[in-house]
């Protein structure tokens, strides 16, 4: 989770500037999913439920998207 946070740091730092919230938004909600899907697909069945997801990220948590550089 560590590695997926330090992405999303750099992600928000490029892309992350005034006007660009919604992107960002999207782009975070995208990664959420993808890593619940990768994190399901690491044992045998259905071993990852969105209950376990959840209490997974609430004790390493991914940073919120927000707009770091402000152009106008």
């Amino acid at each position: 989770m560590e590695t997926v946070a330090n992405k999303l740091w750099g992600h928000y730092a490029y892309y992350g500037v005034t006007g660009n919230s919604q992107s960002i938004g999207e782009y975070y909600l995208r990664v959420k999913r993808l890593v619940f899907k990768w994190l399901g697909r690491r044992g045998k069945r259905d071993c990852m439920s969105f209950e376990k997801f959840n209490l997974l990220l609430k004790k390493f948590p991914l940073p919120t998207p927000r707009s770091l550089v402000q152009l106008w």
